[in-house]
């Protein structure tokens, strides 16, 4: 009768521990929309993008149950820290001033920056002379409003957003000269839009700025977590799912943004 309710209480620790450590592979991921095509709704809510498609390929491969949630860009890296999720996947560029505070994966892609005017501005080389006295668009808290506010912040106006889709609402007022923006997401909101171009060249230096490129961001104790994301992004990358995934959202015109480091 003991061995019974032993092998019994065994056997119910076990499916108590199991059950923990299934529960525990639920990895909760925010991220910040609209960006097309990093990370976007389509019209019935659906969350996708490339980050959204990359991040679960990576957590099938990782053997991890993965949960996303829309977060406002500023309480992303506070809400990490307030355990509110487990990761941040929102095109996040790699650079000392977050690595301080955060741990990253490797980096999964590199995207350049752009500046974006209406097609009807003389505006062909942004640099201290020709931003003087002009309105600069940025997402408020991005490498980009770091980037301007320190090179141009003297000479121009930076005028400061929550998202992207505010920016060009703004350049379609003629409220904005010029905007600056990662280029996928200046694509996606102006020059697919038709009346923008782009102007200057595709911005990834310094990296004291842009950093290493897109990664994903995790506390610093995660080390565990981290490293079998980082398994998972090297092995798909060797079996060909990256490249798919890449070619999808961006095709295979071998642009900047194909770009990936590993």
């Amino acid at each position: 009768m003991n061995k019974l309710f032993t092998a019994v209480f065994v056997a119910s620790t076990l499916f108590a521990t199991t059950g923990v450590a299934m529960a525990a592979k639920t990895v909760r991921i925010a991220t910040n929309v609209p960006y097309k095509p990093m990370e976007y709704t389509t019209p019935d809510g659906t969350l996708t993008g490339f980050d959204i498609d990359l991040g679960n390929a990576i957590c099938k491969q990782a053997g991890l149950n993965c949960k996303w949630s829309q977060q406002s860009w500023n309480g992303l890296i506070p809400g990490l820290m307030a355990r509110k999720y487990d990761a941040i996947m929102s095109s996040m560029t790699i650079n000392e001033e977050r690595q301080k505070v955060l741990l990253f994966s490797d980096p999964y892609i590199v995207v350049p920056s752009g500046f974006f005017v209406p097609a009807g501005s003389k505006l062909t080389n942004p640099n201290a002379e020709s931003l003087k006295g002009k309105r600069i668009g940025v997402q408020r808290g991005t490498v980009q409003d770091q980037y301007v506010t320190d090179k141009y912040g003297d000479e121009a106006t930076i005028k400061r957003y929550a998202n992207a889709d505010d920016v060009a609402v703004d350049m379609s007022a003629g409220r904005l000269d010029i905007a600056f923006l990662d280029f996928p997401t200046g694509q996606s909101t102006l020059l697919d839009q038709g009346g923008y171009k782009n102007v200057g060249p595709a911005l990834t230096k310094p990296q004291s700025y842009f950093g290493t490129g897109f990664g994903i961001a995790f506390r610093k104790n995660e080390k565990d977590l981290a490293a079998k994301f980082n398994q998972a992004l090297k092995t798909l990358k060797q079996n060909g799912t990256y490249e798919k995934i890449h070619a999808k959202y961006f095709g295979d015109n071998g642009d900047e943004a194909r770009k990936s480091a590993g």
